[in-house]
């Protein structure tokens, strides 16, 4: 048990749209990521997510609406929700995302950046 330092460990990792998982919580896991650009629009079945703003600002689309977010905030998708996580003006945005261990981050979407395990940092 110690301290994890979330901006040093941003820090430990360029690859945009590939999430890093620096820990667990009995069967959720606290996963950073850095984004630029648009991801994919796509939901999750049985999970919910939650994203918290660490750096810049994320634009949470959503069929019907856009959401913005910014650094410090937080924004829950609940399971089942259509969304498409992106940033503006190619600012890199660092997240924090807490969510299930078997929650795939593209849903039920197959995309070229989807993975199936996450690197532990």
């Amino acid at each position: 048990m110690k301290p994890i330092n979330i901006k040093e460990k941003h820090t430990l990792f360029s690859k945009q749209w590939h999430p890093h998982r620096i820990a667990t919580v009995d069967n959720m896991q606290v996963i950073l990521a850095k984004i630029r650009g648009e991801f994919v629009w796509h939901s999750h079945d049985e999970e919910d997510e939650l994203f918290q703003v660490v750096k810049g600002t994320l634009y949470m689309q959503f069929r019907d609406k856009t959401e913005v977010v910014k650094e410090g905030e937080i924004i829950v998708v609940p399971k089942g929700v259509e969304h498409n996580p992106t940033t503006k003006d190619g600012e890199e945005v660092h997240l924090l995302l807490f969510e299930k261990l078997d929650t795939a981050h593209t849903g039920n979407v197959q995309d070229d950046r989807t993975q199936t395990e996450y690197p532990e940092i």
